[in-house]
């Protein structure tokens, strides 16, 4: 099978990445994987000269708006399968955009979808071609190796970028209330971003730590619960792995968060969930059911076809 990818992520071009990790399981089970980041590096000239020049079987995009338009143009025109990936929550999207996704999935030939409330958000838009649902690769094996150590303040850790759709601003107010429960906690938010400043300033004098982008390993070791504040979530990586480690998670209904087993509550009522975890000293577990790199693979070749 010789495929075509078209991708957002610059990071598949990054040797030692994990995007680049797993684009190299992708190699291994297809004969050809010829990658495009557009527009980051590449031109909608070098994938046009790229689809001709070469026999593709499938051509796949890695999201369903601009990038799923251009692959789907380019199948048309050479007669290759269209494949259509979505990591996004399209609920989220703005209408216009959710309507730009159906008409590129109601043409696909297979879509593969991260999370099973994706694939719900898929085939309520009508569409006829098989939907797989593979869960982006992760190798949580050093994460179950993770051991608890003793700390004396309580710890929620919050992973991610200091964006607004992650909503960090929205932790530094659940550790207010958490401390007016009576509950010595801190927070330590792992990450960097434009709103970095205006964390630090809403922070004051809570005690709230800024570490920068850190291996999340010894963080989990001392952490009591991770908090996401997102306001949507493509996938949840930093949730997955917190599960692995055996830390507890408290998350809105987004990305994968309900299907690993975090513990879901309303926005208002993530405080008090957090408070209920702090208390009774619950930890956390994963509920998904990883595949191997092998296997994953394997599932991921499956995915592109009809």
């Amino acid at each position: 099978m010789n495929v075509l990818m078209i991708s957002g992520d610059r990071h598949l071009l990054e040797e030692g990445s994990p995007a680049r990790a797993r684009l190299e399981l992708q190699k291994r089970v297809v004969e050809r994987l010829d990658v495009f980041v557009w527009p980051q590096v590449h031109s909608i000239q070098e994938i046009r000269r790229a689809a001709k020049q070469n026999h593709y079987d499938v051509i796949t995009a890695q999201d369903p708006f601009w990038r799923g338009h251009l692959a789907w143009h380019f199948a048309r025109q050479t007669g290759a399968s269209l494949n259509i990936q979505v990591h996004t929550d399209l609920s989220a999207q703005a209408w216009w955009r959710r309507m730009w996704a159906r008409f590129q999935l109601r043409r696909a030939n297979s879509i593969r979808v991260v999370s099973e409330s994706l694939r719900q958000q898929v085939w309520a838009m009508g569409v006829t071609a098989p939907i797989h649902v593979l869960p982006v690769y992760i190798d949580v094996s050093e994460f179950r190796k993770v051991e608890p150590l003793p700390h004396e303040q309580k710890t929620i850790l919050w992973i991610g970028r200091f964006e607004p759709e992650k909503n960090p601003a929205y932790a530094i107010h659940v550790l207010q209330k958490v401390r007016a429960g009576g509950i010595d906690a801190k927070l330590v938010m792992l990450g960097a971003g434009s709103l970095e400043q205006s964390l630090r300033q809403s922070a004051g004098t809570l005690p709230v730590e800024f570490p920068g982008w850190q291996d999340t390993k010894p963080y989990l070791q001392v952490a009591d619960v991770v908090l996401c504040t997102s306001r949507h979530e493509s996938w949840g990586a930093s949730i997955v792995e917190a599960l692995a480690a055996s830390v507890p998670v408290v998350a809105p209904d987004v990305g994968i968060a309900r299907e690993a087993g975090a513990t879901i509550a309303e926005r208002s009522q993530l405080a008090h969930a957090v408070i209920d975890i702090l208390q009774n000293g619950t930890r956390g577990t994963l509920l998904l059911d990883l595949p191997s790199a092998s296997e994953w693979a394997r599932l991921w070749r499956e995915t592109l076809q009809g």
